[in-house]
């Protein structure tokens, strides 16, 4: 009897880059200590990667914290590179766009976490403004304030879009001459 071995298959994600943006190392405490841009909800599947990142910079992650608004199954552990990372969750004490990092040896650091399915750019903006040791605005406020920004965005667009298609920039008259745009002209063959 033969066994058919099915292939391996690759783990892209381990191969992706972490999307992960810190404030500088020594900078003065703010609001947050960076962002995070996860590409998906599963804590079981991000979290790894995060704290494999993170252990040797900040010290070995033992907890996490989440608001559950935004992760639908929280597990209690995460194995992650030979130990268990605890996972916890506070619905009302706890802003819903951030997640809580835990380290017996260095402290406490919280990151902005950004919905997988942001745009690119703005989630550029996002964790440069999350890793800004200057910053002054909750997880909560740069997210309400990345979607005014969408909101005006769309809106602008569609402005334009009304405009276009009412005539806008297509019913201006390209350089004729004022006969062709039936504007009356003095006569030069007058004299006044």
């Amino acid at each position: 009897m033969t066994t058919t071995i099915p292939p391996a298959v690759e783990d892209r994600t381990a191969s992706l880059p972490l999307r992960l943006m810190l404030a500088p190392a020594g900078s003065a405490p703010a609001l947050l200590d960076g962002a995070w841009w996860p590409r998906s909800r599963d804590l079981t599947a991000e979290l790894p990667a995060l704290t494999a990142v993170l252990d040797p910079l900040w010290g070995r992650i033992t907890h996490v914290t989440v608001n559950p608004t935004f992760w639908p199954v929280i597990p209690r552990k995460v194995p992650v590179d030979g130990h268990a990372v605890g996972v916890g969750w506070f619905k009302a004490e706890q802003d819903p766009h951030k997640l809580l990092l835990f380290s017996y040896t260095v402290g406490r650091w919280d990151l902005l976490v950004i919905p997988p399915e942001t745009s690119p750019a703005t989630a550029a903006r996002l964790m440069t403004e999350a890793a800004d040791p200057r910053g002054t605005l909750t997880a909560s406020a740069l997210m309400d304030e990345a979607e005014q920004r969408r909101i005006a965005e769309e809106s602008e667009l569609s402005l334009v879009s009304v405009w276009d298609s009412e005539g806008g920039h297509s019913a201006r008259p390209t350089s004729r001459s004022p006969a062709q745009a039936g504007i009356a002209q003095p006569d030069a063959t007058k004299a006044i």
